[in-house]
C-alpha cells in the first residue's frame, strides 16, 4: 500500500502539528508597523511571491511553481475561450478538446486539478462516449466556467499533491472569481463594468456585467454574462455532406452565467461571505459528415447536443490575525454544494428513415469542506510558516444512456441503461506543510505533505441492473484507498528581486468512477469497453529546478522538471481466440515526463515592450517504448510591441513544431503510424487597444488572428485520428480557424 512507505515521515509529521501549536515561543515573524519594516516586508514577500500575485497563504497556486493571469491580463489578451491562452499568454498550456480540459506537461482530464475559489470541479467521463471529434462528447468538468466572472486563472505546473490531493499530476488551473473589491475602487463604495465581445472565429458575440456595492462593513456583487454563437471556423472549403466535407459543421450554442456574492466583515479580522454561481452551455450540431451517401443518417435529419451544467453554493469564511498573539496568522474555510452535469447526444433518422436517437447523461453532486489555517512563528532561530489544511467531500455520481432504437433487437441491450453504476464517494484530505526560513541569509526549506483517502461504493441496482455487462464481466466491489503524497521545496533567493527554487514532490491520482466501473457491452459488435476495478493509484514522483524574477519591469521564469510516473492508467486492447475485443483500463508499469519552460517580459521607458514564452516536454511510455501522444509538441510564443497611457498594439507569432511519431526510433515520415501526426506551424496576430480621453473608463480593443490566413492543426485535437480510415474526414476537417478578429467595448463606472 502507497501509505505503508511513507509511514514513518506521516508520524514524524503528525507529532509535528501536534507540538507546534502548543509552543509557548510563538511569536509572529511577518506582521510589522513600521513604514520602515512595512517596506521591508513587501520586498520579502516579493522575493517569495511573483509581484502582483494576490495569493492567500495556504492556497493551491501559493507556490513558486505557479504564475498567475489576471483579469487585466485576460482583458488585455482577448482571451474569451480555452484556446487562448496557449496561444497568447502561455506556450506551456494547451488546449485538450478530447478531455474539453487544459493540458499541462502532457497530461489533461483527470490528471489536472481544476479549483474555483478553492473548491474542486470533478472530471466526469464515459470513456464509451468521448473523442475530440465524437459527434458528442461526454467527458468535461473544468470547461464549466466563464472567463469574464474571473478575477485571475492561476497555473500550477507539475506533481505535487501535497498542494491540491487527488487529480494534481500535470498540474492545476486554479480560478478565483470576482471579489466585490476587484470592482469598487479606493475612495467610493460601489463600482461596475459592462463589456461586450464579437468573435468572428465561431461568430459569437458576449455580453456581461458586474456590479458591487458596500454599505458600512457588507459587500454585495452581481455578476451576468450571455454569449451566443455558432460552429467554429476551420479552414475546409467543402459544404457537401458525408464523407468529403471539410468545412466544419453548422452548429448554435447558448452559454450563460450568473454569480453572486455577499462578504460581511467582523471585528478582528473576520469575514464570513455566501457565494452562488451557475454555468450553462447548450450546444445544438448539424452533424452533416455523418450524412447522406456512404454515411448512415439521412441528409439534413441528424443532430448532436452537448450540454453543460454547473451550479454551486458555498459558505466563505475568511481570516487574517490583527495581532501577533493569535493563535492562527490567517484561515480559510469553505463549506460547498456544486452540481455538475454533462449531456451529450444525437438524434435523427437514418438512411433508412427509421428514428434514431441517444442521449448520455452523467451528474456529480457534491457536499463538502475546504479549509486550511496558517501560524507564523519563531522558534529555536528560525522562522516558520505553518500551513494545515483539511478537505472532506461526500460525493454522489449517476449515469444513464438513453436510446431510441431503429433495431430492437440489438440496440436495448446497448442502451435505456446505465454504463455506469450509481456511485456514492467520501474523499478526506489532510494537509500539512511548514515553510522554514534559515536567518536572514535568503534560503527556506518548505517540507510538506498530504493525506488522501477515498471510498468508492457502487451499486448494481437501479437502471445498470440492466445492464447486461454486469453479468457477463462479473460483479463491482467497494473500493477503498489511501496516499501520502510528501514534497521538499528549497528557494533561496538570490537577489530581492530573483528566486531559485527546487522542489521533490509527490503527485496522487485515484482512479476515477469510469475507469473502475464501466461497463459497455455490444454483443453483436462482439466488443466491450471495461473498467477496471483492481485499478492502483497514478503517482508521479517529480523534481523541478527553476527561477522567477521581477524587477518590475522586466519578469520571467524558467524551469526544467522530470517526472515519472507509477501505475499509469492507459487503455488496452485485447481479442479473445473467438474475436471477441475487449477495451480494457490497465496500469503501466512506468512513464516518464521530462520538459523545460521559459517566459520574459520586458517594459522600456519609451513604451515598446518585448515578450517570449516556450515549453517543450519529452514523454515516452517505459512499458512499451512509445512516445506520449498527449505531450504537445515544442510551442513558442515571441512578440513585442508599444503602448502609452491612451493606446497600445501587440504583434506577436506562435511558432510550433510538428508532432513526431509513436516510435522512439523511427523518423517523423514513418509510415506504418496510422494517426495523424500534425505539421509544425507558425501564425501570427496583431491586436490593439484604445481608452479615448473624452470616455473616462471606455477601453476599445481588436485583434486580427492568423494574419497570413495558414492552415494549421491542433497536434493534441488530431492525435488519434485515422486519415487513411473511411471513418475519418478529410485532412482540412481538422484544422484550425483561419484569419479572424475580434473586438469588444469595455466600459468601468
Amino acid at each position: 500500500m502507497i501509505v505503508r512507505h511513507w509511514l514513518s515521515v506521516l508520524l514524524v509529521c503528525t507529532a509535528a502539528t501536534v507540538v507546534l501549536p502548543v509552543s509557548q515561543s510563538f511569536a509572529q515573524s511577518a506582521t510589522a508597523t513600521t513604514p520602515q519594516a512595512t517596506a521591508e516586508d513587501s520586498t520579502v514577500l516579493q522575493k517569495i511571491v511573483v509581484k502582483g500575485k494576490r495569493v492567500a497563504p495556504g492556497s493551491v497556486a501559493d507556490t513558486p511553481l505557479a504564475t498567475e493571469i489576471t483579469a487585466k491580463q485576460l482583458e488585455e489578451k482577448q482571451v474569451t475561450n480555452f484556446d487562448d491562452i496557449g496561444r497568447s499568454v502561455d506556450a506551456g498550456v494547451n488546449y485538450s478538446r478530447g478531455d474539453a480540459g487544459f493540458n499541462l506537461r502532457g497530461l489533461s482530464g483527470a490528471r489536472i486539478l481544476t479549483t474555483i475559489d478553492s473548491i474542486p470541479i470533478p472530471y466526469i467521463s464515459n470513456s464509451s462516449r468521448q473523442g475530440a471529434f465524437a459527434p458528442a462528447n461526454a467527458n468535461g468538468g473544468g470547461d464549466t466556467f466563464d472567463f469574464d466572472s474571473l478575477s485571475s486563472l492561476d497555473i500550477v505546473r507539475g506533481a505535487d499533491s501535497s498542494k491540491g490531493g487527488s487529480g494534481m499530476l500535470g498540474g492545476a488551473i486554479v480560478l478565483n472569481t470576482l471579489e466585490p473589491g476587484d470592482l469598487i475602487p479606493e475612495g467610493r463604495d460601489w463600482g461596475a463594468i459592462v463589456k461586450s465581445t464579437y468573435d468572428s472565429e465561431d461568430r459569437s458575440i458576449s455580453g456581461s456585467a458586474a456590479a458591487a456595492k458596500k454599505i458600512g462593513n457588507t459587500s454585495i456583487l452581481f455578476q451576468g454574462g450571455y454569449r451566443k454563437g455558432h460552429e467554429r471556423d476551420n479552414m475546409g472549403d467543402n459544404d457537401s455532406y458525408g464523407r468529403f466535407r471539410t468545412e466544419a459543421d453548422p452548429a448554435d450554442f447558448d452559454q450563460h452565467n450568473l454569480l453572486f456574492k455577499l462578504r460581511q466583515e467582523l471585528e478582528g479580522g473576520h469575514r464570513i461571505g455566501l457565494t452562488a454561481e451557475r454555468f450553462r452551455r447548450d450546444l445544438q450540431t448539424d452533424l452533416r459528415e455523418q450524412q447522406g451517401t456512404g454515411r448512415t443518417y439521412m441528409m439534413d435529419n441528424y443532430d448532436g447536443r452537448e450540454l453543460r451544467d454547473r451550479d454551486r453554493v458555498s459558505l466563505d469564511y475568511d481570516y487574517e490575525a490583527q495581532s501577533s498573539d493569535a493563535f492562527f496568522s490567517s484561515a480559510r474555510a469553505t463549506l460547498y454544494w456544486q452540481d455538475l452535469k454533462k449531456e451529450s447526444g444525437s438524434k435523427g433518422r437514418t438512411a433508412a428513415n427509421v428514428a434514431y436517437g441517444r442521449n448520455n447523461e452523467i451528474e456529480n453532486e457534491t457536499w463538502g469542506f475546504s479549509g486550511t489555517a496558517t501560524k507564523d512563528f519563531e522558534y529555536s532561530g528560525l522562522s516558520h510558516s505553518v500551513r494545515i489544511g483539511l478537505d472532506v467531500g461526500v460525493s454522489s455520481w449517476s449515469q444513464y444512456s438513453w436510446a431510441l432504437c431503429p433495431t430492437p433487437t440489438t440496440c436495448p441491450s446497448l442502451n435505456n441503461q446505465a454504463e455506469v453504476p450509481n456511485v456514492d464517494s467520501q474523499n478526506l484530505g489532510l494537509t500539512f506543510e511548514d515553510k522554514i526560513e534559515i536567518g536572514n541569509n535568503g534560503f527556506a526549506l518548505t517540507p510538506g505533505f498530504r493525506f488522501d483517502w477515498f471510498n468508492y461504493n457502487p451499486s448494481t441496482g437501479g437502471s445498470f441492473a440492466s445492464n447486461t455487462g454486469l453479468t457477463r464481466f462479473g460483479d463491482l466491489n467497494d473500493r477503498t484507498e489511501a496516499g501520502l503524497s510528501p514534497k521538499i521545496l528549497a528557494t533561496y533567493d538570490l537577489t530581492p528581486d530573483v528566486q531559485l527554487y527546487m522542489q521533490l514532490a509527490v503527485g496522487f491520482r485515484a482512479p476515477t468512477v469510469d475507469e473502475l466501473y464501466s461497463r459497455f457491452y455490444n454483443p453483436t459488435g462482439r466488443y466491450a469497453q471495461l473498467g477496471n476495478p483492481d485499478l492502483e493509484p497514478e503517482i508521479g514522483r517529480g523534481v523541478e529546478i527553476g527561477a522567477n524574477f521581477d524587477t518590475g519591469d522586466f519578469t520571467g521564469r524558467v524551469a526544467a522538471f522530470h517526472t515519472r510516473y507509477q501505475n499509469f492508467i492507459e487503455t488496452v486492447t485485447s481479442v479473445d481466440a473467438t474475436g471477441f475485443m475487449e477495451f480494457n483500463y490497465t496500469n503501466v508499469s512506468a512513464a516518464t515526463i521530462s520538459g523545460i519552460e521559459a517566459s520574459a517580459a520586458k517594459t522600456f521607458n519609451n513604451g515598446i515592450n518585448l515578450h517570449t514564452s516556450l515549453a517543450y516536454a519529452y514523454g515516452r511510455n517505459e512499458e512499451t517504448a512509445q512516445r506520449l501522444r498527449s505531450v504537445a509538441p515544442f510551442k513558442a510564443i515571441i512578440g513585442g510591441g508599444w503602448s502609452n497611457e491612451t493606446f497600445g498594439f501587440d504583434l506577436s507569432s506562435t511558432l510550433s513544431a510538428g508532432m513526431l511519431t509513436d516510435h522512439l526510433n523511427t523518423p517523423v515520415t514513418n509510415t506504418t503510424d496510422t494517426t495523424f501526426d500534425a505539421p509544425g506551424y507558425a501564425i501570427v496576430d496583431l491586436t490593439g487597444w484604445w481608452t479615448p480621453e473624452q470616455v473616462p473608463g471606455l477601453r476599445v480593443q481588436a485583434g486580427v488572428y492568423n494574419i497570413f490566413d495558414q492552415e494549421y492543426f491542433n497536434a493534441l485535437a488530431v492525435r488519434d485520428v485515422n486519415l487513411i480510415s473511411t471513418a475519418s474526414q478529410p485532412r482540412d476537417w481538422y484544422s484550425e480557424p483561419g484569419r479572424t478578429f475580434k473586438i469588444s467595448l469595455t466600459k468601468t463606472f
